[in-house]
């Protein structure tokens, strides 16, 4: 039976609560999803179960995942050390219609604007069935955090807006970066190109950096 949403803060952090130091393959077992053999095709599975155990309600849709809470959940693949394995997607990047966006309207903040994190023991020597689920904790970025990743979000969303969306690499950003984000390279979306004309480009996406998530990590668990 699907979990129904929870109605509260300290309901979504029971059930996370319940959930810690069981395997993503035991929970799998509980809601009758099968555990894939390896996670390159399905990257999002991990994510998926999570927010179907925890009763997410949001979807696809560009709102925090707990819609009526605020709160949107990251789960986060960490090493046997404690430490990010990968970056974090947080949301579609806008290439068009993205003249007079401000960083207070937009999807990024959000959705970083108050967090459900949860660490997975996810190193790539454990099957997915195998890897141990964390201890949930709540995030809100510092005001020094909000303010990087503004920077951030504004340099890159600059350059969109010349038409410059191919200059941007996963090299720019401090804590957050824009990077492709598409099954292939036969899935392209409209952009504005360098002299204002629409060109076809790859789907881009916004991811932290693990430097960024790996700084979380150790506010929360004094790592």
């Amino acid at each position: 039976m699907k979990p129904i949403k929870p109605h509260s803060i300290n309901e979504l952090m029971q059930r996370a609560s319940n959930i810690a130091g069981l395997t993503l393959g035991q929970l799998a077992s509980h809601y009758q999803f099968k555990t894939p053999e390896h996670l390159l095709q399905e990257k999002g599975w991990t994510g998926q179960l999570i927010e179907y155990a925890l009763g997410a309600t949001a979807g696809s849709k560009p709102t925090p995942d707990f819609e009526e809470l605020g709160i949107e959940l990251k789960t986060l693949p960490i090493s046997y050390k404690g430490k990010p394995l990968e970056t974090t997607f947080v949301s579609v990047t806008p290439l068009l219609n993205v003249t007079g966006m401000t960083w207070q309207q937009s999807n990024v903040r959000k959705k970083l604007n108050h967090v459900l994190w949860l660490p997975i023991l996810g190193e790539r020597d454990i099957v997915p069935f195998d890897r141990i689920i964390g201890s949930g904790f709540l995030w809100q970025p510092t005001a020094e955090q909000d303010a990087q990743l503004q920077r951030d979000w504004e340099e890159q969303m600059e350059l969109i807006a010349l038409g410059r969306v191919d200059e941007i690499s996963g090299h720019l950003g401090d804590v957050m970066q824009i990077r492709p984000k598409a099954a292939n390279s036969r899935i392209v979306t409209d952009a504005i190109g360098p002299n204002g004309q629409i060109i076809k480009t790859l789907p881009r996406g916004f991811y932290l950096k693990t430097s960024f998530t790996g700084q979380i990590l150790k506010q929360q668990f004094r790592l």
